[in-house]
Formats: structure tokens, sequence, C-alpha cells
């Protein structure tokens, strides 16, 4: 632990230089956060709200600057903060967070429990360390100190905290956003959750790689269904209800929505091939071939995560039907996942089911919440900031571009930023994906100094713009 980081309140949070770790104190501050089971869920009976009460408590007793100087909005348990500039008619930023997270599955199998908000020498562990609460504090924990170190924004500066991204925002992001532009904002920078700095995940890439996501995919659920007469297994038709769902369940899989490389791919495989490998560099430069061809479309198609980039993805998820062995369903239904690439839209992945699927018997229906394809910013003079912060915190990486594949609170805001960022600047292995939304969710010490140098760093940027 260094000299900068043992600090006595938010005030000196931040860690000057490269940040190394911090402190027991700015450790706890996220650690009581994370003990707010802020948990949303789709049935809005099964309310947090004494959790969401609790968590506003904390928030207001460690951050008192914060809330004696700027102006705060209340949208249900989401917060809009509003920061005056020295020229307060035009807005530099609008930071975003959020405070909900998802429920926990077999948390008998966490080391420890998930609400318990766990300090140890090297983690704080918790249901929201990575998603998202240590993005929100973070925040915090920066312009606390601004403040006390009498920094003020050159132009104002927003801050949203939602309650209900995790169920997609309509009575958080969507209200603040709706407020935001009756004020007539339109901001230089968007700024939230997406992109991270991951560690031996670009395949071939032997350094850090931080994406700055520039936009995100669509989203949609679509629900195949079937009704039949039903009666006694001894004396099927050619076809059962199960049968035939599972039929048109196949061919939507076995089909999926066309290979296409977008502008902002091409934008990430040209900042990457300069840290690729030859071979990798020339596979990418051959004669000829430029990024945007079939070929490197389908070399990205042939793993998982890059096929994400390159497509609609298809992803069946649900299935019902049928009550007993023996007897013959009158039902089954099946829902199916998609996660829309720009250019495509949630009117083509219905016709692109009907197309496919070829039964009249099976109807197909959109459920649920869906959204368009957010709208893509290139970079700009706001990208170029964000990547010149996160070098200066995390010394050695590549940085490129890239599409969130999820669905975050920034598509609510999609037309009130110039320049639209999803990222965070802490490092992470696949291990420590796979825990966001997960088991064993945690975020490190180091990487949380990370997180609030970078934001302090960006609010002294916001002071001099």
């Amino acid at each position: 632990m260094t000299a900068a980081s043992r600090s006595e309140g938010p005030g000196n949070a931040a860690v000057a230089g490269s940040a190394t770790m911090v402190d027991d104190r700015v450790a706890e501050r996220l650690a009581r956060a994370l003990s707010c089971a802020t948990v949303s869920t789709e049935d809005p009976v099964d309310t947090a709200d004494p959790e969401f009460a609790r968590l506003a408590d904390h928030l207001e007793q460690s951050f008192p600057l914060v809330h004696a100087e700027l102006e705060l909005e209340t949208f249900g348990r989401s917060r809009l903060y509003r920061w005056a500039g020295v020229e307060p008619e035009r807005v530099s930023a609008i930071l975003l967070a959020h405070q909900d997270v998802v429920p926990v599955d077999h948390a008998q199998q966490w080391t420890h429990p998930p609400f318990d908000g766990v300090v140890d020498e090297e983690f704080i562990w918790g249901r929201g360390a990575i998603d998202d609460k240590s993005r929100l504090i973070a925040i915090l924990e920066a312009v606390e100190s601004a403040l006390a170190a009498g920094v003020r924004p050159k132009h104002t500066v927003y801050l949203a905290f939602g309650h209900d991204e995790e169920v997609f925002g309509d009575n958080g992001a969507v209200r603040m956003a709706r407020r935001l532009r009756q004020a007539g904002v339109r901001a230089d920078l968007l700024l939230d959750e997406g992109g991270v700095i991951t560690e031996g995940v670009a395949d071939g890439v032997d350094r850090p790689v931080a994406s700055i996501m520039l936009g995100e995919k669509g989203y949609a659920t679509v629900r195949l269904s079937v009704r039949e007469t039903g009666g006694h297994s001894s004396m099927p038709g050619r076809q059962t209800a199960v049968g035939r769902i599972a039929r048109a369940v196949a061919r939507i899989q076995d089909h999926p929505m066309p290979l296409r490389m977008t502008p902002v791919i091409v934008d990430m495989l040209t900042r990457l091939r300069e840290v690729m490998p030859e071979a990798r560099r020339r596979l990418l430069g051959l004669a000829g071939v430029g990024l945007a061809s079939p070929v490197i479309t389908r070399i990205m198609a042939a793993r998982p995560q890059t096929e994400a980039l390159v497509r609609t993805t298809t992803a069946p998820t649900v299935i019902h039907g049928g009550v007993k062995a023996n007897v013959l369903p009158q039902r089954a239904e099946a829902l199916i996942n998609f996660r829309i690439l720009p250019g495509d839209s949630v009117t083509a992945v219905l016709e692109h089911c009907r197309k496919v699927v070829r039964d009249a018997g099976v109807r197909i229906d959109l459920v649920g919440m869906s959204s368009e394809p957010s709208r893509t910013t290139g970079p700009g003079p706001a990208f170029d900031l964000i990547a010149r912060i996160a070098e200066a915190v995390v010394p050695g990486i590549a940085v490129t571009t890239g599409i969130v594949p999820g669905a975050t609170d920034s598509r609510h805001y999609d037309d009130l930023a110039a320049t639209r960022c999803n990222f965070a600047p802490i490092v992470l292995t696949q291990d420590d994906l796979a825990t966001i939304h997960g088991t064993d969710e945690r975020i490190s010490r180091v990487n949380y100094a990370r997180l609030i140098e970078f934001n302090r760093r960006l609010i002294d940027a916001l002071a001099q713009r």
C-alpha cells in the first residue's frame, strides 16, 4: 500500500500517478455499497426499495461535498446530479453508472457471501463489485476529491445513476434522459460501462487491450408458440406440438442472420493489427483483401467472442411444452434472444424468423423489452481524451474501439452526446469476466484505484476544456 493511498477521507482517495492500491477506508466505502442488496427484478412487486434507501443514505454520508455543492434530482431511486461549470450553459460530459445488481444464484458457492461486502488484502468482494457499483462509487470518490481540491469543470457535468439498468432502465435512465432532453442538454461526451482492459483475451495480442466501445447492439426476444389438439400419446399425429416447436427452433438456430462487417469493427481491427504478431498482420493485410472482406468476416465467425462482432446473434434460451410423457401436448413455446448488429433491426429479426421457420402453424411474436442498435459514433476528440487517460493509468496497453454486445443504460441517452464511450480502465482476465453476473464477483484494490484515478484525471481534464 503506497503512502499516497493511505487517505483519511474521500477527498484524498485518488492515487497520484499510476494507481497502486486503495487503502482500507476507500475500500470499505465501496464494500458498504456492495452490502446493500439493491437487486433488480422484472416483477415490480418484488422491490428492494429499503436497500436502495440504505445505499442513498450511505452515498450522502460518505460524500458530503458532492451533496452540498452539486444539484440532485431523483427519479424514483435514480439520482441525477448537475455539477455546474464555470461556463454552465455548455455541457462537457454525462457520466453514467447504475446502482442495481442482478440476483444471485447459488450463494453458497461464493467464497464470501455476495452481500457481506468483504474486504481482504487483495479484493473487495460482492455482487456489483464490477457491474456496476465500483464505477458509481469511484465517480463520487473522484468528484469529492476534486471538490476538496477546489477543482471545478469548465463546462457543466452530469452524473446519472440509474436504479433499474438490469431490467432495461424504463423507470430510471429513460426518465433522466427525458429530463436532460427537456433541458436542451447536448454533451461532448457520454461515458458508461461496457468496455474494459482485457488480458489474454484478444487472440494473438500479447499486451492488455483497452476496448473503448462506441455503441451497442440492439436487443430482441422472439417467442415461438404452437397449439395442437392434444390426446393420448399412443395415437400421435405426424407431428406433436413439441416436435413442431423443436423443428422451428432448429431452423432458426441453423440459419443465423448474415455475417457483416461494420465500420466500427473495421476500425477496431485496424488499430489491433499494429500490435498483432507478424503472421496475423500479414493475414489482415493480404494484397487485395481488405479488413471488410468476406474472408476476414468468416475468420471472425469461427469464435463466439468475435462472431458476435460480425453478426446478429441467435440464442434459443427457453423452451416449454407438455405435461406428461403419455399425453400429447396441446401447446408448446420457445424463446429466442437476439443481439442485433448495427444495420439490422428488430423488424428484420422478425422477418428473418418467419422466413426460415416457414410454418404457418408456428406463431412468431416479439415479447418483452426490445431496442434497436444504437447509433455508433466515430472516434473524435472525446475518444482521444479517454484513450490518453487510459494509457496514463495503465501504461503499455493497446487501445482499440468496438461495440458492446449487451445492453446498457447508454442507449437511452444516445442522442444527448456527440461521442459515446463505454469503458472502464480495469484489467480483467477471462476468468474475471466470468464473475460478472456470476459467482465470486469481486474487484481488486488495484483495479479500483485505477477506476478512481481515471475519473479524477477525467475531471481534471474537463476543468481545462
